[in-house]
């Protein structure tokens, strides 16, 4: 796994952390985290695909949303704000039956202070388009 240096550390708190996520259960795993880029893969197994065996739109968009949710994470100045999801979209593209393993690229469209807005393209391993996403982040005060 590739991590940007400056932003190693707060990388490093997020991937010791011993709770639980959607990510965990969908088997999401990370391979480049940096402010500018995100990417992780999928696998595409029995907890990602619908009942007639190809990769569920839900399970895109939640990795869709995993990305730009750290991504914009990744960005804040300090821990007093917290990036929430506030709008998703997806296409999907093309269908992908059980096996083998999606990935995801995320990269930020804009980091304003108020929101951010991520765009992402999730990948069959041989490089064809299964989805697009855009993700818009509130940036809020945390309580």
């Amino acid at each position: 796994m590739q991590i940007e240096e400056e932003i190693r550390s707060k990388a490093e708190q997020l991937l010791s952390t011993k709770q639980k996520s959607m990510g965990d259960a969908l088997g999401i795993e990370f391979t480049l985290i940096s402010r500018s880029e995100m990417r992780a893969t999928m696998p595409v197994n029995e907890n990602t695909v619908q009942p007639f065996g190809i990769l569920h739109g839900g399970a895109s968009v939640a990795l869709a949303e995993t990305l730009a949710s750290v991504g914009a994470w990744l960005n804040l100045k300090d821990d007093s704000r917290a990036a929430v999801g506030l709008e998703i979209n997806a296409n999907h593209i093309k269908s992908i039956r059980l096996g083998g393993s999606v990935t995801g690229t995320a990269k930020p469209i804009h980091r304003g202070a108020q929101t951010q807005v991520w765009g992402i393209r999730i990948e069959t391993e041989d490089g064809k388009l299964v989805s697009v996403s855009r993700c818009t982040m509130a940036i809020v005060k945390k309580r």
